[in-house]
């Protein structure tokens, strides 16, 4: 369970639900969310970290059914092998469905997912009743946020709410394997 309060857990809920930006703590960085059916939301998340549409974006969700209506299942080998690791710090590139807006897949065909072990952001997830958009809370080509004043500091365009917790301890964001192959794109 979430050591955050939850009347913070549901403040957070509002404003994603508001289409605002948030930040939140994950397994290694804080992480930057919006609702990713937000096309709004996506694209003011994009501007406060100065990143590129056509680069995509990471979802998060506090089980792998939250990712059902984003992605293609794959068969039944690869879906073991890509279950054995969540939930944890193991994102998984998955066929993205075609009614998946590109604002989350960018120029890919594509779409990176990740089952969260951390409690704060699957207890968000599990209150917002979806996946949320995951990427972490820096600027392009600077240093992810690990606290909140990191967050506050480096990101003065934003996000419009923190979610202040812990992040867990993992010295770097997740790794990013192919879940059709299991090739490694990021260790």
């Amino acid at each position: 369970m979430s050591s955050v309060p939850l009347h913070r857990l549901r403040l957070a809920r509002h404003h994603i639900r508001s289409g605002g930006v948030i930040a939140y703590p994950t397994e290694a960085v804080y992480g930057l969310g919006c609702d990713p059916w937000n096309g709004d939301a996506v694209m003011r998340l994009l501007a406060i970290k100065r990143r590129d549409v056509s680069k995509g974006l990471i979802l998060i969700a506090a089980d792998a059914a939250q990712l059902n209506p984003f992605v293609e299942r794959l068969p039944e080998d690869r879906m073991a092998e890509i279950e054995a690791t969540w939930p944890g710090p193991v994102t998984w590139l998955f066929p993205a469905r075609s009614t998946t807006p590109r604002w989350l897949t960018g120029r890919f065909d594509t779409l990176a997912v990740r089952v969260t072990a951390h409690p704060v952001a699957a207890a968000l997830c599990r209150l917002h009743g979806g996946a949320i958009v995951s990427t972490s809370a820096n600027m392009a080509d600077r240093r992810p946020g690990r606290t909140a004043l990191d967050v506050r500091l480096g990101l003065p365009d934003g996000p419009d709410y923190i979610l202040s917790g812990v992040c867990r301890g993992a010295s770097r964001p997740s790794r990013i394997l192919d879940g059709r192959t299991g090739g490694v794109l990021r260790a």
